[in-house]
């Protein structure tokens, strides 16, 4: 196993500039498309004239509604149903990507979502298909050789073993400089992987029948910004039959979570302090519960209430019906929409963190005993713009949960130019870049010396940067004041 991730690594290592390029490089040519109203035979003929494996359902307008390959033909034709149209089996709103996005998001894409094609899109324009195969043609690493292995996994031994492999992995990632939101992504989606299996096996040893329930990931996990240093932030989301006691689910709920949080904690994610994590009954609630409880940090809005619940807006399905995830996302969007003074609220809180810049010098650092002359760069560094990112998703109601994917797309409501709100974006994955860094040394220091670092061990150029760095954040967060009028 150690060879086999080895040469892995030295292959996506390699691979790097690959994955670096733009979708638009790798369309090798014009998708074949057709209209829903066309029989399946002509389609398959169509697919065998043309030698490809997909074809792309479009409306009137040309714009694309579906999608259809090689592989739902098959298990059409398995089931008897080859005379019917193409609309009647195409997999609906199929997922795109801009021309301008980069082969290493089509890959995670593609892992995340289980799928093997990505529409290419050039303003609304659709220019061609980037298929897996083109992605992971000629030995290049596919993401799926990895999640195989997780997914193939036959008990929690195996996945803890897997677990200490992918950190050896991510380790030598860092140390060969891989791009920290490439880098980010990668380690998210793979203990995304690992956490599902975790769960697939858990949840053979207990009795959840009738039960639709979803696990739910929070904070960096939620946001799939997960660092080398990442403790558990969980927890569930479920809806029982009418008539059935929400106290008896929650029991049944709370000895599987428990399992579950124990396993993840023998394959290397710690148990959250703050207890965060499913098993606790606080955060093992049926959707009226969540409802009621963000009810109450929203409506109350205590400063010390805010700051312990803002880790639980930034929250995705992991697991299970990911529905109740969706109509929780939607009330909350909705009720916040009528409750400005909770915006306001979450606001003054974002401001608490301050960017670390000194007054007389270039930083400002902490003189406690053990961090003297050190800046905690998750608390002064990332978090201003974590809490900037997570009041404008909820004030406009996005619903992306990452901090860089929040902030495009607040870009056009806050009426940001696209190079200031990149200057943004730059500087929060620079500062993510030094803390991936500090985490992959051994021997980080006392407890949350993985994320401080000395400036004075810093080159200049390097010196320079994060100052910057921290003044992008200051702006943003001079930003928030401004429009919360604080």
């Amino acid at each position: 196993m150690l060879e086999k991730y080895a040469s892995l690594d030295r292959r996506l290592a390699g691979e790097q500039q690959t994955f670096a390029r733009p979708l638009r490089s790798l369309v090798q040519r014009a998708a074949v498309t057709c209209e829903e109203r066309v029989a399946l035979s002509d389609v398959a003929a169509l697919m065998r004239s043309q030698g490809v494996g997909s074809v792309v359902v479009v409306d009137a307008q040309a714009h694309p509604v579906g999608i259809v390959t090689s592989h739902d033909m098959v298990r059409v034709a398995a089931e008897g149903g080859g005379g019917r149209l193409v609309g009647e089996i195409m997999s609906s709103n199929p997922v795109s990507l801009p021309a301008h996005a980069l082969a290493y998001e089509a890959a995670v894409t593609m892992t995340a979502r289980h799928i093997r094609h990505i529409l290419v899109m050039d303003e609304g324009r659709l220019i061609g298909i980037v298929s897996e195969r083109d992605l992971f043609s000629l030995q290049r690493l596919g993401l799926g050789e990895i999640t195989m292995e997780l997914r193939l996994a036959s008990d929690l031994k195996v996945l803890s073993a897997l677990a200490a492999e992918i950190r050896k992995l991510t380790l030598r990632l860092v140390e060969q400089g891989v791009a920290p939101e490439q880098l980010m992504l990668f380690v998210s989606v793979l203990n995304d992987r690992l956490s599902q299996r975790v769960i697939e096996i858990v949840r053979k040893r207990h009795d959840l029948e009738r039960i639709s329930w979803c696990w739910i990931a929070f904070g960096s996990e939620g946001r799939l910004e997960q660092t080398l240093a990442t403790d558990q932030d969980n927890g569930l989301v479920f809806a029982a039959h009418e008539g059935v006691d929400l106290s008896q689910v929650r029991a049944r709920l709370l000895g599987f979570a428990r399992e579950v949080n124990e396993a993840l904690d023998a394959s290397g994610f710690p148990l959250c302090k703050g207890n965060v994590m499913a098993s606790n009954p606080a955060l093992c609630l049926a959707l009226e519960e969540w409802q009621a409880k963000m009810s109450g940090w929203i409506e109350v809005s205590m400063p010390k209430a805010l700051l312990d619940a803002a880790i639980c807006f930034d929250f995705r399905a992991l697991y299970g019906d990911a529905s109740l995830v969706s109509s929780l996302r939607e009330w909350i969007s909705s009720r916040v929409q009528a409750r400005p003074a909770f915006l306001r609220h979450m606001a003054e809180a974002a401001l608490q963190a301050r960017p670390a810049l000194g007054v007389l010098a270039d930083f400002a650092t902490d003189d406690g005993p053990d961090a003297a002359g050190t800046i905690n760069l998750k608390l002064h560094g990332i978090r201003p713009f974590v809490d900037a990112a997570r009041v404008y998703a909820l004030a406009f109601g996005l619903p992306q949960t990452g901090t860089a994917e929040r902030l495009r797309a607040a870009a056009a409501d806050l009426r940001m130019e696209p190079p200031e709100m990149a200057a943004i974006i730059d500087a929060f994955f620079f500062i993510q870049k030094l803390r991936l860094r500090k985490q992959a040394q051994p021997g980080a220091g006392p407890p949350g010396g993985e994320n401080r670092i000395n400036p004075d061990a810093l080159n200049d150029f390097e010196r320079r940067s994060l100052k910057e760095a921290f003044r992008q954040g200051r702006r943003l967060q001079q930003r928030l004041a401004l429009d919360y009028d604080l």
